[in-house]
């Protein structure tokens, strides 16, 4: 595939399409980051060639320009001097140098041109590629979260966890049955707040007790 080729599918290319049909989105990334790169350095070194190629085209158009110029003189020279032999070569080679010349600003358009849609292709690259590092950040975590995600599911999912969870409940429940003896064997005794807690209550009745009586001993009074 050459250079150009896989530029064109590069530029051409979907990232999202790409990952979504990968089966490692992170090392896709990568590959995707690499290729772009790699095609921006050759794709750079063919431009700057070019445009030397161009350059060297240029001058040989200036040199060929000032050669029919000179044959141009020359030709009108040996006109003054009855050469008309002389005169028609130098048209001749005049003809020449115009064809060329001709043709090499032909090409020249045809090399303009083509710089001009490898720049805005190369603007496209660079957006992608500035798009694909952008989301790599992005892809790597959510990769990273997702796997975590996953660990934890199988480990929820794992019987290792239905057994550890049975245990601490036989365990809960052992508990629960030494605490239900130490209750039984506390019942009925009476703790040192139970007995003040009796002594204020048959206070309280003794007082409304004796209340009561003088209520009732100030009714029949009356």
């Amino acid at each position: 595939m050459s250079i150009f080729s896989r530029f064109t599918d590069i530029i051409n290319s979907n990232i999202n399409s790409l990952l979504d049909k990968a089966e490692d989105p992170e090392k896709m990334v990568r590959l995707i980051i690499q290729e772009m790169e790699d095609t921006l350095v050759e794709v750079r070194s063919a431009s700057a060639k070019t445009i030397a190629n161009k350059k060297d085209i240029e001058r040989q158009i200036e040199k060929l320009q000032f050669q029919a110029t000179d044959w141009s003189a020359k030709a009108e020279l040996a006109i003054t001097k009855d050469r008309e032999d002389l005169a028609r070569a130098a048209l001749q080679e005049r003809s020449k140098c115009t064809d060329t010349a001709t043709v090499l600003e032909h090409e020249l358009g045809n090399i303009d041109e083509q710089l001009t849609k490898l720049q805005l292709e190369t603007g496209q690259l660079q957006e992608k590629l500035a798009d694909a590092k952008a989301r790599q950040k992005t892809i790597l975590l959510r990769q990273s979260t997702a796997s975590s995600r996953l660990d934890v599911k199988k480990t929820l999912d794992s019987a290792k966890v239905e057994d550890a969870m049975g245990r601490f409940e036989q365990y809960e429940r052992k508990i629960n049955d030494i605490e239900a003896q130490v209750d039984a064997y506390d019942l009925g005794k009476k703790t040192l707040n139970d007995e003040f807690a009796e002594l204020q209550a048959d206070g309280q009745v003794e007082d409304e007790l004796a209340a009561l009586k003088a209520a009732m001993a100030e009714r029949a009074a009356k």
